[in-house]
């Protein structure tokens, strides 16, 4: 377990957040003097860092003996020849439980004493650190409540009990379920068990990072999603201690990215709104505890889009064979956006698996159009019989497979002996869109749009 600081009887800023307390006010004089301010920034930063160190996550480490996988590093060749050096991907998705929640959920419940373990543990989540915590609480001989968001998906809320919780559906999105979850530790005296804001949770999240130091000895950049930043303070305090020349990368979305203003503000802020694809890292604050070993030890934090997110997602399925969701897949995203920025051999950690079927259609579908694998055609014909099938003969010739087909007869622009139709296809790629849009026009056909 995470050792406490030395001045254990001291709350520290996040205790004292948590628990209602109003923070401690900043000296005025240092308040004005950019020296102090600035000293105060970095003895912050160091505390923080101070907080978990490497003998931690070693200890973390032996408590999960037995509970959590050594997951598997597999070799991407499709993102080395991108990339230029070899690049290893890190399936935290083949984890128990389907993420790396379980590390962190597992070290922070089994550090709770006999009379803590007795009141239980609650949590809020719409996913990952739901079951993470679920089956953590379950291995130990401990009560779990989990909070859930009233729309979460069937298969997560599912899981989630299959792994001994007991489930309760409350609010719309997740910062009203975590709140329901906070109400009840304080009515209950459950312990409310953080997804990332806790030293044991990032000890145990950073046991992923001596795994990849193992796996991968000749590691040079390793590139992390983030969310809250439990997971890629861990993976920090592990390597660096170690490998203090390998680089780390975090990986947010544009949507939800609260890291880089933070870090710019040399505080946690807090977005206004966030909106991604990626649920697993939709964060509108970073962490407190994460925030100060994220500002020392992480190199870079940069984002990403949700057409690169569903695109990742969809290399990771077809390259791969390897199930991920979109938040997992965000670390695939960022080599794909910019491969030759990284710095090989390079591990990117796929740190879960657990997506929605539903939402993995629809991101499938948005990652084949952002890799142009769909073309739209708008076509003038005859208006006679067999004219359709003549064009879709031709289609087939050029093996383009119909998803879509409509007719448009009242358009003032056509001619009484015309009709118009839309066509959506699915294709090979970009390359083949052109060379179906081609041979449709070698044919004799009026494309009147292509795209």
């Amino acid at each position: 377990m995470v050792s406490p600081a030395p001045d254990a009887s001291a709350p520290s800023a996040s205790s004292a957040a948590a628990s209602g307390a109003p923070a401690a006010q900043a000296d005025p004089a240092a308040q004005a003097d950019p020296a102090a301010q600035a000293e105060t920034a970095a003895a912050s930063a160091a505390s923080a860092t101070a907080s978990v160190t490497v003998d931690d996550v070693r200890t973390a480490q032996k408590t999960l003996t037995g509970v959590a996988r050594t997951t598997p590093m597999e070799g991407s060749r499709h993102l080395s020849s991108l990339v230029g050096s070899p690049v290893h991907l890190k399936c935290e998705n083949l984890q128990r439980t389907g993420s790396f929640k379980l590390r962190g959920a597992y070290v922070r419940i089994a550090g709770l004493s006999p009379a803590e373990r007795e009141r239980g543990v609650v949590a809020a989540s719409a996913g990952n650190h739901a079951q993470g915590v679920a089956l953590a609480a379950s291995l130990l001989g401990v009560a779990s409540t989990v909070f859930m968001p009233e729309g979460a998906p069937l298969p997560k809320v599912a899981a989630t009990r299959d792994y001994g919780a007991q489930v309760r559906l409350c609010g719309q999105v997740v910062d009203e379920t975590l709140r329901a979850a906070q109400e009840y530790a304080h009515e209950t005296g459950a312990v409310f068990i953080h997804p990332f804001d806790h030293p044991d949770v990032v000890a145990g999240q950073g046991t992923l990072g001596l795994e990849i130091l193992e796996q991968c000895p000749e590691v040079r950049t390793i590139v992390v999603g983030v969310g809250g930043g439990g997971l890629i303070a861990g993976i920090a305090v592990a390597v660096k201690e170690l490998r203090p020349d390998v680089r780390i990368v975090g990986v947010q979305a544009e949507g939800a990215a609260a890291y880089p203003p933070s870090l710019a503000a040399g505080e946690p802020v807090v977005l206004d709104s966030v909106s991604t694809m990626a649920d697993g890292i939709k964060v509108g604050r970073p962490g407190d505890v994460p925030f100060g070993i994220v500002g020392s030890l992480v190199d870079e934090v940069r984002t990403v889009s949700e057409d690169a997110l569903s695109s990742a997602l969809l290399l990771c399925l077809e390259r791969a064979k390897l199930v991920v969701e979109p938040a997992g897949a965000s670390p695939v995203a960022a080599l794909l956006s910019q491969p030759e920025s990284f710095e090989g051999p390079v591990v990117a950690v796929l740190s879960g698996g657990n997506v929605d079927p539903l939402v993995m259609q629809r991101t499938l579908r948005h990652g084949m159009a952002a890799a142009g694998r769909y073309l739209w055609l708008r076509l003038r014909l005859t208006d006679r019989p067999g004219a359709l099938a003549a064009l879709l003969r031709e289609l087939s010739v050029a093996d383009a497979n119909v998803l879509d087909v409509s007719h448009v007869r009242t358009d003032p622009r056509l001619g009484l002996d015309e009709v118009e139709v839309e066509l959506h296809l699915e294709t090979k790629g970009p390359e083949h869109c052109q060379d179906v849009a081609a041979r449709l026009r070698e044919a004799g056909y009026t494309v009147v749009l292509a795209r």
